[in-house]
């Protein structure tokens, strides 16, 4: 059950760090843009995945 808390957790904070990113991406755009679908990837993974 610990496990499964912090995947959640992670997941959510992956989210919410890539949007952020998406709204402050201002200067360079293509490392933000891989940085962002990275976490989005991540953080799909740790929240939805068993």
């Amino acid at each position: 059950m610990k496990n499964y808390f912090s995947k959640k957790v992670i997941g959510i904070a992956c989210v919410l760090i890539a949007a952020g990113m998406i709204l402050m991406m201002i200067t360079n755009r293509f490392a933000g843009l891989v940085v962002v679908i990275l976490l989005l990837f991540v953080g799909y993974n740790c929240l939805f995945c068993d």
